[in-house]
């Protein structure tokens, strides 16, 4: 299953706080995007260290798309 979090228009720490809660439900089949407005830097971080597999990318538009998996998934 994909959860999607539509972080765009939000204030920080809310998107960041969203993305974390939705990773601690993720299984091993999940995956989850999350929209926002700006790379998340702290965010990006915090994969590294706890090992989730994940990509961020910057659509014209402006909108970055950040994917993500649990540890020891793969991306879709």
């Amino acid at each position: 299953m994909s959860v999607v979090i539509d972080g765009r228009g939000l204030e920080p720490p809310e998107p960041f706080e969203l993305a974390m809660d939705a990773l601690l439900d993720l299984s091993s089949e999940d995956s989850l995007t999350v929209l926002l407005d700006r790379v998340p830097h702290p965010l990006l971080r915090i994969l590294e260290r706890d090992g989730y597999p994940h990509r961020c990318r910057t659509d014209e538009a402006g909108t970055v798309t950040l994917l993500i998996a649990p540890p020891g998934g793969r991306l879709p």
